[in-house]
């Protein structure tokens, strides 16, 4: 995120509200006091809009910085998610081949496995999503029912989707 551009606007607002809290303030004091209260309640109101500004700036920063950080960790996840999903599923097509068990040569389908456990140890992946994945390499390492294995694939298929619906 930009920060000197939110900044900029940050300020350029402030400054008019302050400036249109002095007008106000000083309006009200020319009518109530005449000139001298004008020009002492337009400097006392605008010195404290801007004051109050200055304040609450610290916390819509911090608001700021939180925000994009929530933002950064829930894309991570998601991004890892998606991985995981497109990993296991190209180990599972390693691992049932359609065309015949010598289509795909064993070290092909080794290599796919670890890929595929590797992304789904990763420490950013949601635990929904882990827990998905796990399954559906169990079920794959198991290598007996084709039927478990895409189940348990269109499960973390679904945890994925899930995750992407409800973030």
């Amino acid at each position: 995120m930009d920060t000197k551009a939110v900044t900029r606007v940050y300020v350029v607002i402030t400054a008019l509200l302050s400036l249109a809290a002095a007008v106000v303030a000083a309006c009200g004091g020319y009518v109530l006091g005449g000139t001298v209260a004008a020009v002492v309640s337009a400097l006392v109101t605008g010195v404290a809009a801007w004051g109050g500004a200055v304040v609450i700036r610290r916390r819509v920063f911090a608001d700021l910085r939180q925000a994009e950080s929530d933002a950064a960790v829930h894309g991570y996840g998601e991004g890892l998610s998606q991985a995981v999903l497109l990993g296991i599923a190209s180990y599972e097509a390693a691992a049932f081949p359609l065309t015949g068990p010598a289509s795909v040569s064993a070290g092909e389908r080794d290599a796919r496995r670890t890929l595929a456990y590797r992304i789904a140890a990763d420490e950013g992946l949601p635990h929904t999503v882990r827990t998905a994945a796990a399954a559906a390499l169990e079920a794959i390492d198991d290598g007996r029912d084709r039927g478990r294995a895409q189940e348990a694939v269109q499960g973390l298929h679904l945890a994925v989707y899930e995750l992407r619906r409800h973030p």
